[in-house]
Protein backbone atom coordinates (compact mmCIF):
# COMPACT_ATOMS: atom_id res chain seq x y z
CA UNK A 1 0.00 0.00 0.00
CA UNK A 2 1.32 3.42 -0.89
CA UNK A 3 1.21 6.50 1.34
CA UNK A 4 -1.36 7.94 -1.06
CA UNK A 5 -3.57 4.85 -0.69
CA UNK A 6 -3.40 5.07 3.09
CA UNK A 7 -4.18 8.79 2.95
CA UNK A 8 -7.22 8.07 0.75
CA UNK A 9 -8.44 5.54 3.32
CA UNK A 10 -8.14 8.20 6.05
CA UNK A 11 -9.91 10.77 3.89
CA UNK A 12 -12.75 8.32 3.28
CA UNK A 13 -13.01 7.45 6.98
CA UNK A 14 -13.43 11.13 7.89
CA UNK A 15 -16.71 11.16 5.98
CA UNK A 16 -18.17 8.85 8.66
CA UNK A 17 -17.23 11.20 11.51
CA UNK A 18 -19.87 12.13 14.04
CA UNK A 19 -18.99 15.76 14.70
CA UNK A 20 -22.23 17.72 15.21
CA UNK A 21 -20.67 20.08 17.75
CA UNK A 22 -17.32 21.06 16.23
CA UNK A 23 -18.04 20.15 12.60
CA UNK A 24 -14.38 19.08 12.55
CA UNK A 25 -14.30 15.70 10.82
CA UNK A 26 -11.17 13.58 11.16
CA UNK A 27 -10.33 10.19 9.69
CA UNK A 28 -7.43 7.84 10.32
CA UNK A 29 -6.11 4.72 8.64
CA UNK A 30 -3.67 2.52 10.58
CA UNK A 31 -1.53 0.03 8.67
CA UNK A 32 -0.35 -3.16 10.35
CA UNK A 33 2.96 -4.90 9.76
CA UNK A 34 0.96 -7.55 7.88
CA UNK A 35 -0.51 -4.99 5.49
CA UNK A 36 -4.04 -4.75 6.90
CA UNK A 37 -5.62 -1.33 7.30
CA UNK A 38 -7.96 -0.32 10.11
CA UNK A 39 -9.78 2.97 9.74
CA UNK A 40 -11.45 5.20 12.26
CA UNK A 41 -13.24 8.52 12.54
CA UNK A 42 -13.79 10.94 15.40
CA UNK A 43 -16.96 10.45 17.43
CA UNK A 44 -18.03 13.47 19.45
CA UNK A 45 -20.15 13.77 22.56
CA UNK A 46 -21.91 16.85 23.90
CA UNK A 47 -19.59 16.82 26.92
CA UNK A 48 -16.50 16.81 24.64
CA UNK A 49 -14.57 14.89 27.30
CA UNK A 50 -16.12 11.67 26.05
CA UNK A 51 -15.19 12.38 22.45
CA UNK A 52 -12.90 9.79 20.85
CA UNK A 53 -10.37 10.74 18.19
CA UNK A 54 -10.12 8.99 14.83
CA UNK A 55 -6.63 7.69 15.57
CA UNK A 56 -7.78 5.97 18.75
CA UNK A 57 -10.83 4.47 17.05
CA UNK A 58 -8.56 2.93 14.39
CA UNK A 59 -6.13 1.71 17.05
CA UNK A 60 -8.87 0.15 19.21
CA UNK A 61 -10.37 -1.60 16.18
CA UNK A 62 -7.00 -3.09 15.27
CA UNK A 63 -6.19 -4.16 18.81
CA UNK A 64 -9.64 -5.69 19.28
CA UNK A 65 -8.98 -7.81 16.18
CA UNK A 66 -5.70 -9.09 17.65
CA UNK A 67 -3.25 -6.81 15.86
CA UNK A 68 -0.17 -5.70 17.77
CA UNK A 69 2.37 -4.58 15.13
CA UNK A 70 1.88 -1.30 13.26
CA UNK A 71 4.03 0.54 10.74
CA UNK A 72 2.22 3.78 9.91
CA UNK A 73 -0.93 5.80 10.24
CA UNK A 74 -2.54 8.39 8.01
CA UNK A 75 -4.59 11.23 9.51
CA UNK A 76 -6.90 13.47 7.48
CA UNK A 77 -9.36 16.24 8.20
CA UNK A 78 -11.28 18.88 6.26
CA UNK A 79 -8.58 21.45 7.08
CA UNK A 80 -6.69 23.32 4.41
CA UNK A 81 -3.42 22.36 6.09
CA UNK A 82 -2.50 18.95 7.51
CA UNK A 83 -3.28 18.31 11.17
CA UNK A 84 -1.28 16.19 13.58
CA UNK A 85 -2.63 13.77 16.19
CA UNK A 86 -3.47 15.21 19.61
CA UNK A 87 -1.22 14.48 22.58
CA UNK A 88 -3.31 11.59 23.88
CA UNK A 89 -3.28 9.91 20.46
CA UNK A 90 0.47 10.46 20.12
CA UNK A 91 1.03 8.74 23.48
CA UNK A 92 -1.16 5.74 22.62
CA UNK A 93 0.31 5.38 19.14
CA UNK A 94 3.80 5.44 20.65
CA UNK A 95 2.92 2.81 23.21
CA UNK A 96 1.43 0.44 20.65
CA UNK A 97 3.48 1.31 17.58
CA UNK A 98 6.68 3.04 18.59
CA UNK A 99 8.20 5.36 16.04
CA UNK A 100 5.46 5.07 13.43
CA UNK A 101 5.42 6.98 10.20
CA UNK A 102 2.59 9.53 10.43
CA UNK A 103 1.13 10.63 7.10
CA UNK A 104 -0.85 13.86 7.23
CA UNK A 105 -3.34 14.48 4.43
CA UNK A 106 -5.83 17.10 3.25
CA UNK A 107 -8.74 16.78 0.83
CA UNK A 108 -6.81 19.06 -1.54
CA UNK A 109 -4.14 16.38 -1.95
CA UNK A 110 -1.45 17.76 0.33
CA UNK A 111 0.60 14.99 1.98
CA UNK A 112 3.27 15.29 4.63
CA UNK A 113 5.19 12.54 6.37
CA UNK A 114 6.51 12.77 9.93
CA UNK A 115 7.98 10.35 12.44
CA UNK A 116 6.14 9.88 15.70
CA UNK A 117 9.36 10.46 17.66
CA UNK A 118 9.44 13.98 16.18
CA UNK A 119 5.83 14.63 17.19
CA UNK A 120 6.36 13.14 20.68
CA UNK A 121 9.98 13.72 21.72
CA UNK A 122 11.13 11.98 24.90
CA UNK A 123 8.00 9.84 24.99
CA UNK A 124 6.95 8.17 28.23
CA UNK A 125 6.81 4.42 27.76
CA UNK A 126 7.53 1.09 29.45
CA UNK A 127 11.26 1.89 29.62
CA UNK A 128 10.52 4.91 31.80
CA UNK A 129 8.84 2.66 34.36
CA UNK A 130 12.07 0.68 34.78
CA UNK A 131 14.25 3.69 35.65
CA UNK A 132 13.53 4.06 39.35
Amino acid sequence: MTAEDLAQAALAARLNAYAPFSNFRVGAALETAGGKVYSGCNVENATYGLTVCAERVALWKAISEGERAFIRIAVASDSLKPITPCGACRQLLWEFGGDLEVILATPQGQLESRRLKDLLPEAFDRDALNKF
